[in-house]
């Protein structure tokens, strides 16, 4: 079978239209690349664009070096966050609007400058971020029981589906974000973890992104905000059910679903 990239972007954007999954691609297109997923990715969002959305930042994923080995890879992946993916905290999570949802407590930092250098340091990193904030990923996969190889997450965007944003701007100034904790509780789920979980350092998995997209052209912008990855494992967002993700010292996040 030929490689049709358009028509595999094409059929994940109709399932991601129709909340209705597809077989992994993989299984049914040989001989895709990581590149020939990323250019499925970028085919996907043109759409996107092209209907009038907005993207306002980037998420990592794959930060967990389990997974990381689960799906034999070395580094993480990235996806495209668009403004119509944002949930405000108050406002429940509509499950019509997606398709396997999981949830993961994350870190998203905005950026108060354009990052322009791919060899940019840890320190130059840490002084353009302008705030820092907790927020809940809301992970969704176009692929039917998220049988996902790497190729399939990134041609799905990463996996992307809603975010969920504190209400709290924080500095980072004196943050060890290696040692932030968080404790997620709901209807048969109590599970913790902290920043470490995440690449070493969630500072690390945005150093990873911001130069990666230097490197291809596409630098961090002024103002956009970057999801740096899941300090504890994701947990299944369910109907009726409210999860709340507690981060220590800074603030809680209850996401219920309907």
């Amino acid at each position: 079978m030929s490689l049709d990239l358009k028509a595999i972007a094409d059929e994940l954007l109709t399932a991601r239209l129709d909340c209705q999954p597809v077989a992994p691609i993989t299984a049914r297109y040989h001989g895709l690349s990581v590149e020939d997923a990323y250019a499925i990715q970028t085919l996907i969002s043109e759409q996107r664009l092209l209907r009038g959305e907005r993207i306002v930042g980037y998420k990592v994923g794959l930060t967990s070096v389990a997974v990381q080995q689960q799906l034999g890879v070395s580094e993480p992946d990235f996806g495209l966050v668009f403004a119509s993916m944002e949930v405000r905290k108050d406002q429940p999570l509509d499950s019509s609007r997606l398709i396997a949802a999981k949830a993961e407590g994350e870190i998203g930092f905005v950026f108060n400058r354009d990052i322009e250098h791919a060899d940019i340091t840890l320190t130059e990193l840490k002084s353009a971020i302008d705030y820092f904030f907790p927020v809940v990923e809301v992970v969704d996969s176009a692929i039917a029981d998220w049988k996902i190889t790497l190729i399939d997450t990134v041609a799905d965007n990463a996996s992307s589906g809603l975010y969920i944003p504190g209400d709290s701007r924080y500095s980072p100034d004196g943050v060890d974000f290696a040692e932030l904790e968080i404790v997620i509780r709901g209807e048969g789920v109590n599970v913790a973890g902290r920043g470490a979980a995440c690449l070493g350092n969630p500072l690390y998995a945005t150093q990873w992104l911001v130069r990666k997209m230097v490197s291809l052209g596409r630098p961090i912008r002024r103002g956009q905000l970057v999801l740096s990855g899941a300090l504890a494992p994701m947990v299944p967002v369910v109907a009726g059910q409210t999860l709340q993700f507690d981060f220590k010292g800074l603030e809680s996040i209850a996401v219920t679903a309907i």
